[in-house]
C-alpha cells in the first residue's frame, strides 16, 4: 500500500522542471499551465517522444488543483503543429507496420487525456496548423489564432487518412460539405475563413496573441470549476462517441497500410520536395488502360444496329453476340 505522502504526490501536480522534458516546454504561471511543442526546426511535428511527453503534461496539469486553464501551443511563429513526424514515419515506423500500431496507441492516449483533462483548454495557434496538428486544435475547447495562420488537412494528397479525428470532428465543427472540402481538396484555409467556418474562436495580430489568450483564460478562470468540468463532459459526447466508434478501426487500417504504395509515394515526394504523379499512381492501382487502335473498325450489332467498339464481344444495348 502506498503511504499517504506518496498518494498525495500522485494526486497533485508536480513542478514542471521535474519531468526533464526534451520535446516540449511545460510551464505553470498562476492558474495557467502552458504546454509548448518545442520542435520549431521541424515545424513542431510530433514523434513518439513528443506524444508521450504531451500525455504526461496533460495528466499532471489535470491533477494540479492550482491550475484552472491549459494552453496548448507551438514554439516560434511558423507552426502550431504539423502532425506526425514524417521522417520518423519513413525511417522507423513504416518499415514495421506493428510499430505504427504502437505509435497510434501513444497518439490515441495523448488525445484521450487531453479531451478528459477536466479543465478548459485553449489552442494558441501561432502558425500553420496541419494534419494531426488540426486534430490537436479541434481537441481543445477554444482556439485563438494569429492572423497569419493557415489550417490544412493533407492526408488524401500525401498518403494518409485523418481517420478518427478530422474525419469525425470536422463535420461536427464546420458542417459536412466544408469538411469534405477540407479533407478531399487539401487546400489551406486562412485564419479569417477558419473563423467564419468555426474552426477558431478569435483571430488577432500575432503581437496580440498572448494577451488575447490570457484574457480568454481569465474569463474561464472566473467560472465555477465543477460546473465547467461537467459542461465539458456533456459537450464532449459527440466527439467521444465518434472517436470511440472509429479510432480502433483507424489504428488497424493505418497500420496495415503503413507500407502501401500510395503511402510510400507520398512520403517520398514530401521528403524530396517533389510533386506526386497522381496519374501514374492511378494507373498502377487500376492497371493499364486497354490500348485502342486508331484504325479499328467499330462493330455494328446485327440485331439492333447499335455501334460498338471493336473490342466488344456483346452488344451493350441488346446483349446479342457481335
Amino acid at each position: 500500500m502506498p503511504s499517504s505522502t506518496q498518494l498525495e504526490s500522485t494526486l497533485s501536480g508536480s513542478a514542471p522542471e521535474s519531468f526533464g522534458f526534451k520535446r516540449i516546454i511545460y510551464t505553470k504561471k498562476g492558474y495557467i499551465a502552458t504546454i509548448t511543442i518545442n520542435r520549431p526546426d521541424v515545424l513542431n511535428c510530433f514523434d513518439m517522444v513528443t506524444l508521450n511527453e504531451l500525455s504526461q503534461a496533460y495528466l499532471d496539469s489535470s491533477r494540479d488543483d492550482t491550475i484552472a486553464v491549459i494552453v496548448i501551443t507551438g514554439a516560434g511563429d511558423k507552426a502550431f503543429c504539423t502532425g506526425a513526424d514524417l521522417k520518423e514515419q519513413d525511417e522507423v515506423i513504416l518499415k514495421k507496420p506493428n510499430d505504427y500500431h504502437k505509435w497510434m496507441y501513444a497518439f490515441i492516449e495523448m488525445h484521450d487525456r487531453l479531451r478528459n483533462i477536466g479543465k478548459p483548454t485553449i489552442a494558441r495557434l501561432n502558425g500553420m496548423v496541419v494534419g494531426g496538428g488540426n486534430e490537436l486544435n479541434m481537441a481543445c475547447d477554444l482556439a485563438v489564432a494569429a492572423d497569419h495562420v493557415t489550417i490544412r488537412q493533407v492526408g488524401a494528397a500525401r498518403g494518409s487518412v485523418a481517420a478518427g479525428g478530422a474525419t469525425q470532428w470536422l463535420p461536427l465543427i464546420v458542417g459536412d460539405r466544408r469538411a469534405r472540402e477540407i479533407l478531399l481538396l487539401c487546400e489551406p484555409i486562412d485564419a479569417y475563413t477558419a473563423l467564419d467556418w468555426g474552426l477558431v474562436n478569435q483571430v488577432v495580430p500575432y503581437t496580440l496573441l498572448d494577451s488575447a489568450v490570457e484574457q480568454l483564460a481569465e474569463k474561464l478562470y472566473n467560472k465555477l470549476p465543477e460546473c465547467t468540468r461537467y459542461t465539458k463532459q456533456q459537450l464532449n459526447f459527440w466527439r467521444d462517441f465518434s472517436w470511440g466508434m472509429t479510432i480502433g478501426h483507424a489504428r488497424d487500417w493505418l497500420s496495415l497500410h503503413a507500407g502501401a504504395f500510395e503511402t510510400a509515394q507520398g512520403l517520398r515526394s514530401f521528403r524530396k520536395k517533389t510533386d506526386i504523379d497522381y496519374g501514374q499512381i492511378r494507373c498502377k492501382a487500376a492497371g493499364p488502360a486497354p490500348a485502342i487502335s486508331p484504325t479499328a473498325t467499330p462493330k455494328v450489332c446485327a440485331s439492333c444496329q447499335a455501334v460498338m467498339a471493336d473490342t466488344f464481344k456483346f452488344c451493350g444495348e441488346c446483349g446479342k453476340s457481335l
